[in-house]
């Protein structure tokens, strides 16, 4: 039995003028085009910039779990673009997990509180012994914390606003003047 060669297939190579578009890297695709996207829609650059900050600003806030219901309502109060704040929110993420313990060390030495112990064995002990007095500990720690972060908050969401909104302004000349395409085109 034999086998016919199939019509069309793609057995030959192509030749490069015919190849795919190059792919752009992860960044690109998922934090910059869709800022484009919002910029060519109509998004003002100051009120983009505001959305990003306080995406930001709320994405390192210390008590875990939180981040995305609360920028959600401040985006509805204060009339922010949603995506564009959840976009910076999501992207400080790690910054989150990484700000936690310093802004419960900064909170405790702020409020003259005993420092958290950061060993797992000597909170696994406070579990076992004292378990109400761990979590009212926690809470007090925690509630430092976001003290701490609601002064930092506070302060750099207008800076980081005011230093985005002339990028956001240059970036909104650029796509009006096609000077910024969103995919390459490899065309012959």
């Amino acid at each position: 039995m034999t086998l016919a060669p199939q019509i069309g297939s793609q057995s030959e190579p192509q030749p490069e003028s015919q190849a795919e578009p190059s792919q752009h890297n992860w960044a690109y695709r998922r934090v910059v085009l869709p800022i484009l996207a919002l910029l060519r829609r109509g998004a003002s650059p100051q009120k983009l910039a505001w959305s990003l900050a306080v995406g930001a600003l709320i994405g390192i806030n210390p008590i875990l779990g939180t981040t995305t219901i609360l920028c959600l309502a401040l985006a509805f109060v204060f009339r922010l673009n949603i995506v564009a704040s959840q976009i910076t929110n999501h992207l400080a993420y790690p910054l989150q997990l990484i700000l936690v313990i310093p802004f419960i060390r900064l909170g405790s030495r702020l409020f003259h509180t005993a420092p958290m112990p950061l060993s797992a064995k000597e909170l696994i002990h406070a579990a076992r012994e004292t378990p109400l007095a761990l979590v009212r500990q926690l809470w007090l720690w925690e509630s430092h914390a976001l003290v701490v972060w609601l002064a930092l908050a506070a302060v750099l969401t207008p800076a980081l606003a005011l230093i985005l909104t002339p990028i956001l302004r240059r970036l909104l000349s650029r796509v009006q003047h096609h000077e910024y395409p969103l995919i390459e085109n490899r065309r012959a």
